[in-house]
């Protein structure tokens, strides 16, 4: 089943604000629409790490400056409700540096906590 218009709308607007704080280069800003605890789960390329401090030290570490961060986009490829307090999200992003261009699929668990739409769980390759 498909989220409803307003929950879908409402995380492609995180996802938007997502972006411009990446693009702006400031990575505690794009960290901020991920669930502040050290139950967060990010799975990438090298392996699993638990924690929102944890992840966004592996973001600065991976991409230490404006060059390294590129610019960022992101495709939607769909949005489904599992249940009024959860999305699933699955897309594409696409980095474009100066040297290359890499590019990977995303699943986003976004789960609605204390009012707000939070991603726990991020496995991005």
């Amino acid at each position: 089943m498909h989220v409803s218009t307003d929950a879908e709308s409402h995380i492609r607007e995180l996802m938007d604000e997502q972006l411009t704080c990446w693009n702006d280069g400031d990575l505690e800003c794009f960290m901020k629409h991920y669930w502040k605890s050290d139950s967060l789960i990010f799975i990438g390329k090298s392996g699993v790490t638990y924690g929102w401090q944890s992840t966004l030290e592996n973001y600065v570490k991976g991409y230490p400056d404006r060059d390294a961060m590129g610019e960022l986009t992101f495709t939607i490829i769909d949005v489904q409700l599992l249940s009024e307090d959860k999305a699933y999200v699955i897309g594409k992003w696409h980095l474009q540096r100066k040297e290359d261009a890499p590019e990977g699929h995303y699943t986003l668990l976004w789960k609605l906590i204390d009012g707000n739409w939070v991603i726990v769980s991020d496995h991005s390759s």
